[in-house]
């Protein structure tokens, strides 16, 4: 190691130590430890340029151990990343500073993916590989390969223990996504101590196993190693590859280095300047840095401009080669024409049978986004047959065809999630994924962060509620559609029928910010004469009252709808002059006007009747003390659905009755 590299490496160490010292919380091993490794990519294998982070063919860094942090901002520092200061970093952790305590997409400039939920980041980093052999294998020509990156992930042993990775770890062998490289900082500390108290696998064997091409390195502090093992890592064609790093924790601090102390604990004043002496950093004030550093790694970074100047030359020459698939890149990579899809007569086209489940009419409105959005992929976690999200003629995505626009996830809910996300990440694809909605339970915490880095992945979750019938309260869906509600910028849409369904597509396509999950039915529903665009504002007066203020109000959503329909006539030939609000998303509701929402929901009506068959617990907000709520307050049965709606009291006659007690 030549001394401008030592120092260079040092530099991050020392602004990490400072950092977390100054803001007395954060995780300095981390960065301590690995800043060898991450220094060695970033300066001379990584392709980046600071001046522009969103160049499109850039290799991919995410940050899987989130935590941190610190060496994520010290490099994004130094190299000058968006503008990000000195003082920013002096603001760690602080409110409103551009370095929160873990990474966060588009908060940070130059951070890839949200990341601290440890192995996420190794599932998003699955996802953007996927996204770069597919954009590579539709747009690439002989000569002329306008995508073609790498995807790098960092991590330690809470990544590897977390069983998201061995999910996506195992697709990514399966599907020999050779431009993904795993960085695996091995220090063998985890909070607790020892990981030997909990984990004792051989890792390099279960990676074997996986399909990857496994490397080791003895030294992490020794960068040509490191550098040699990336080399190797980018000349292996047909395999991921994972570079097992033995590491110490905390490297500098001897009084904290290799121990679980230095895991999630500001070193102190007395260490951070032991270390600095360690380190020989012959500076002692805090945040200072040589002007031969800065001025190091601004060649470095004009490196990285250069080879974007190249690769600009490259498209321009693609472009006057190949003008149509020019024109259609940057179709793939430019926002959704929300007009097209909105004027689109079969994207609305009403079925012909009188009644189809939600789930059916999103399949045939899935085709038809097919031939909308080119680029528009995605698959299910082994149930697509189920969920009808079946793309029909555009080929599947495997290791022999990376063309293809049906993805098969396998029976990897939590990994699914997390490859949307990275898909969504990378650019240029519009991805959708889909499973039972019971198993979003699975799913929610990648389904989180999609809402939290602003992400609209598009959530296809059937099997909705009881009407999964025989199956059982296993698969009976209940207090899900609650928890999905109480994300914050998550949509849920449960809609009626396949109008309704297709409100839902729409919004999810073309709102630019916030993930939808689509609740659809199994069993049949009839299609609806009233139901209309209107469902954009999440509820809406489906039929309304004869006189100008209702005596009642009945709200639904998805397959209730029908039955409170039927209700509203027999009310209607009691007396009851009731007016029907179909109310497919409570979200997109609470974002209209004050105005708006009294006027579907005025005040002064506080007879309401709220039908779900799911949890009934969030549909006071809209029933208050003086309305009732028909849902479900205990598990499923087993048994055909229609049994199940009668038991459970999801009948005409029980709505009527409910709603007749509330006249009385």
């Amino acid at each position: 190691m030549n001394h401008i590299d030592n120092l260079s490496i040092n530099a991050i160490r020392v602004l990490s130590a400072d950092a977390i010292q100054k803001a007395k919380s954060g995780h300095p091993g981390l960065p301590l430890g690995a800043a060898p490794i991450a220094y060695e990519l970033w300066a001379h294998h990584m392709n980046h340029n600071p001046a522009n982070p969103d160049w499109r063919n850039r290799d991919r860094f995410i940050l899987s151990g989130g935590h941190g942090s610190m060496l994520l901002y010290s490099l994004l520092y130094l190299y000058r990343y968006g503008d990000m200061t000195l003082d920013d970093l002096k603001e760690f952790r602080q409110l409103d500073s551009k370095t929160p305590g873990h990474p966060e997409y588009r908060h940070t400039v130059g951070v890839e993916a949200t990341t601290g939920p440890l192995g996420a980041g190794m599932g998003m980093a699955v996802g953007m590989a996927i996204a770069e052999k597919h954009l590579a294998s539709v747009f690439n020509k002989e000569g002329y390969p306008v995508i073609d990156h790498y995807t790098y992930a960092l991590g330690g042993d809470g990544c590897m223990m977390e069983g998201i990775s061995s999910e996506a770890f195992s697709l990514a062998g399966t599907l020999g996504l050779s431009k993904l490289i795993i960085l695996y900082d091995s220090n063998n500390i985890s909070i607790e101590g020892s990981t030997d108290i909990a984990f004792t696998e051989d890792v390099q064997k279960r990676m074997e196993s996986f399909g990857f091409q496994t490397l080791e390195v003895a030294d992490g502090n020794d960068i040509d190693a490191v550098g040699k093992a990336i080399e190797e890592a980018k000349a292996e064609i047909d395999k991921p590859t994972i570079i097992i790093v033995n590491n110490i924790i905390g490297y500098g601090c001897l009084e904290k280095q290799g121990t679980s102390s230095a895991h999630g604990d500001p070193l102190g004043e007395e260490n951070v300047a032991a270390t600095r002496a360690n380190l020989n950093w012959e500076y002692s004030e805090a945040f200072y840095v040589p002007q031969e550093i800065y001025n190091h790694y601004n060649e470095l970074a004009e490196k990285g401009q250069a080879k974007e100047n190249r690769w600009l030359e490259l498209l321009e020459e693609y472009k006057d080669e190949y003008p149509e698939d020019y024109e259609l890149l940057e179709q793939y990579y430019s926002d959704i024409d929300a007009e097209k899809i909105y004027n689109d007569e079969e994207f609305w086209k009403r079925p012909e049978k009188k009644a189809v489940s939600t789930r059916v009419s999103s399949g045939v409105i899935l085709n038809r986004i097919k031939e909308l959005l080119p680029n528009f992929v995605g698959g299910a976690a082994d149930v697509a047959p189920s969920t009808r999200t079946y793309m029909k003629g555009v080929g599947d995505f495997s290791k022999e065809d990376y063309s293809g626009r049906n993805f098969h996830f396998g029976i990897r809910e939590m990994a699914m999630g997390a490859i949307g996300n990275g898909l969504m990440l990378h650019g240029g694809l519009k991805p959708f994924v889909s499973c039972f909605f019971v198993f979003s339970d699975y799913m929610k915490p990648m389904m989180r962060l999609s809402a939290l880095m602003q992400l609209p992945v598009t959530y296809v979750l059937t099997h909705d509620s009881i009407g999964v019938g025989e199956d059982g309260p296993t698969h009976h869906p209940i207090e899900q559609a609650n928890m999905l509600r109480s994300i914050p910028n998550f949509v849920t849409f449960r809609p009626a029928d396949k109008m309704e369904t297709a409100v839902g597509y729409y919004y999810s396509l073309t709102n630019g910010k916030s993930p939808v999950a689509l609740l659809l039915s199994r069993q049949d529903l009839p299609e609806l004469e009233n139901t209309s665009k209107e469902a954009l504002k999440g509820g809406y007066i489906l039929v309304d009252s004869k006189k100008e203020t209702p005596d009642m109000i009945l709200i639904a959503s998805g397959s209730e709808v029908s039955l409170v329909l039927e209700a509203k006539n027999v009310l209607m030939q009691k007396g009851i002059d009731t007016r029907v609000v179909s109310m497919p998303s409570t979200e997109l509701f609470e974002m209209q006007a004050a105005e708006y929402k009294e006027s579907v929901l005025p005040d002064n009506v506080r007879k309401r009747v709220a039908v779900e068959a799911l949890s009934a617990d969030y549909w006071y907000r809209y029933v208050g003390l003086d309305g009732k709520v028909i849902g479900m307050t205990t598990y499923g049965e087993s048994a055909p659905a229609n049994q199940l709606f009668d038991y459970f009291g999801f009948t005409t006659e029980h709505i009527v009755e409910v709603a007749e007690s509330i006249m009385k």
